[in-house]
């Protein structure tokens, strides 16, 4: 069941953080600080994260309006935890943020991720969830590990 994050999924969200490979251990550090300004609402009222809940937080998605835009978005974390990746629960994530985004008229989702040949499964999972390739940045890391920002267009709502 897809819900809101709450205050108690914190520390399962930062073990997540590290068990799916996006953080190293002991550099949860910004996720946890991101994280509390949305639970305390210092972040805004259009900062969202929600879980994935089956028997405890399995997955995570956090998304946010890019800043100075007409309805673009970011969906800057996706995680679920090693155990229960490759079941449709990461698909099922991006699907709940693009409707959620689609229903309150969000035209654009975008989605940042490394270059490096590590990172192909992750960009191979934002393809076959119908994301475009849309800009790639050299060395944006650095050198050697290249930004890859991928696209998708959300559907008009109606």
């Amino acid at each position: 069941m897809i819900r809101p994050t709450t205050p108690d999924d914190t520390a399962a969200i930062l073990d997540l953080a590290v068990s799916s490979g996006l953080f190293p251990p002991g550099a949860t550090e910004e996720v946890a600080g991101v994280l509390a300004g949305c639970l305390d609402g210092t972040a805004g009222p259009d900062h969202h994260w929600v879980t994935d809940d089956d028997g405890g937080p399995v997955g995570v998605a956090y998304y946010a309006p890019e800043r100075m835009t007409d309805g673009t978005w970011n969906l800057y974390m996706i995680a679920v935890r090693p155990d229960r990746q490759r079941q449709g629960r990461g698909a099922v994530l991006v699907r709940h943020v693009e409707a959620a985004l689609a229903a309150r008229g969000a035209r654009i989702l975008l989605v940042e991720t490394s270059g490096l040949a590590s990172f192909e499964r992750t960009r191979a999972f934002y393809r076959n969830c119908g994301y475009d390739e849309e800009a790639r940045i050299r060395d944006f890391y650095k050198a050697g590990d290249d930004k890859v920002i991928f696209r998708k267009a959300l559907p008009a709502p109606g």
